[in-house]
């Protein structure tokens, strides 16, 4: 089973990762955003086809790209806080398929063979992608990216 398209909220870090390799890659992305596309580093630009909300709101916004996906995968160096603490209740509230992955445990190589078992494992065509904020952990976009990109060319 391939990833067919990724979808994230479009945060800087992690979300903004997975949107950056589908387009590298010709996968198809979207996901919803609150109104007024915002994130922490200002408007998200146009070239991510992200669909604007009506509210603001972001736990709105996590929730829906939750129950628009086949399943989550969340990124982070630690334990889940925040937002991605929020996407991972919102998963398991919804009974949706939900990853964690500690980069900061795991290698490059380890988190991909456990997402890619995860893909593999719950059938997963759309891959909800988030996890922290690039002011939150510098490292996260970089090993974001990797992970993904190793799973969906190794398909």
């Amino acid at each position: 089973m391939a990833i067919k398209k990724i979808i994230s909220g479009g945060q800087t870090g992690a979300d903004q990762a997975g949107l950056d390799l589908a387009i590298k890659h010709n996968i198809p992305h979207g996901g919803s955003i609150p109104k007024g596309r915002l994130t922490e580093d200002g408007v998200l630009p146009e070239k991510y086809q992200l669909e604007e909300m009506t509210t603001k709101s972001y736990p709105k916004r996590t929730e829906k790209n939750v129950l628009d996906s086949d399943g989550t995968v969340i990124f982070t160096h630690g334990e889940l806080t925040g937002g991605s603490l929020l996407t991972c209740k919102k998963a398991v509230e919804h009974g949706k398929p939900v990853i964690h992955l500690d980069m900061g445990k795991l290698s490059v190589e380890e988190t991909s063979a456990l997402l890619k078992n995860f893909v593999e494992d719950n059938d997963i065509e759309i891959l909800n992608v988030a996890g922290s904020r690039a002011s939150e952990d510098m490292l996260i976009y970089e090993k974001t990216f990797q992970v993904i990109e190793t799973v969906t060319l190794n398909d």
